[in-house]
């Protein structure tokens, strides 16, 4: 005769609750003022903690594009690959409104003239107006650096569209001083996104820089450890009932 398992009513509510769990909503924020249009930065301790923080809930195997294979005066569209938790990520980017033509900058030393520079390498993105990311697949998390933003009265935005849309406001300084850098993101494992769009309030006007962009799907979005835990014990109950009911 063949053994059946009998799994209590209770244990299948602990098993289904086991799933890993994740705040609906997160988002980074951290900004260094800057010290004029000629002067970089020598460091960013808020925006770099504030990128910490938000590298702590990805896994190690989330890449960042840092526009250094591209070379200098690339122009929009750029095709992108991240590394994703079950293969790679596309994306493209592109420019969807005003009338100057996002390209990649090289700045080696300093400044350009006007208070951007790359916050690692040489290369960053230099634009001044509403762009466009489409990837190939949904992902959960999003996180970029953002130079001498707002000096000329450009708030910037941030949307994630997923068939409806999230609009965030990145709340950068306005009108301070020029070569500022921030860190901006987002983790979102409840409503994925296919789509992030940037927007300016002083299109054409405010230019700034992006650089080293990160992206991650959900499966590289680390669990909170309350509900690591939760899945453990509800493994461990699973075992018990098949080794006590088989």
């Amino acid at each position: 005769m063949t053994g059946k398992t009998f799994v209590p009513g209770a244990l299948v509510l602990i098993t289904l609750f086991a799933a890993p769990a994740f705040a609906d909503i997160t988002t980074f924020f951290g900004e260094d003022l800057g010290l004029g249009e000629w002067t970089r930065l020598p460091a960013w301790s808020n925006a770099a903690g504030a990128r910490a923080d938000f590298d702590a809930m990805l896994t190690g195997g989330v890449s960042t594009e840092d526009f250094e294979s591209y070379a200098r005066g690339t122009s929009l569209p750029l095709d992108l690959t991240f590394t994703g938790g079950y293969g790679d990520i596309g994306a493209t980017i592109s420019r969807t409104g005003g009338t100057f033509d996002p390209y990649v900058e090289e700045v080696p030393t300093g400044t350009n003239g006007y208070g951007r520079f790359p916050t690692s390498g040489d290369n960053y993105l230099e634009t001044s107006n509403a762009m466009r990311i489409d990837f190939n697949t949904a992902v959960a998390a999003f996180g970029f650096y953002g130079i001498d933003i707002g000096d000329f009265d450009g708030q910037v935005t941030v949307t994630t569209v997923n068939g409806g849309t999230h609009t965030y406001n990145v709340g950068n300084t306005m009108n301070g001083a020029g070569g500022s850098v921030l860190f901006w993101g987002i983790i979102d494992t409840d409503h994925l996104f296919t789509s992030i769009e940037f927007g300016n309030t002083a299109s054409d006007v405010d230019c700034f820089g992006f650089d080293d962009m990160t992206v991650g799907d959900q499966y590289q979005v680390i669990p909170a450890p309350g509900a690591a835990l939760l899945g453990v014990l509800g493994l461990s109950m699973v075992g018990w009932v098949k080794r006590r009911f088989s």
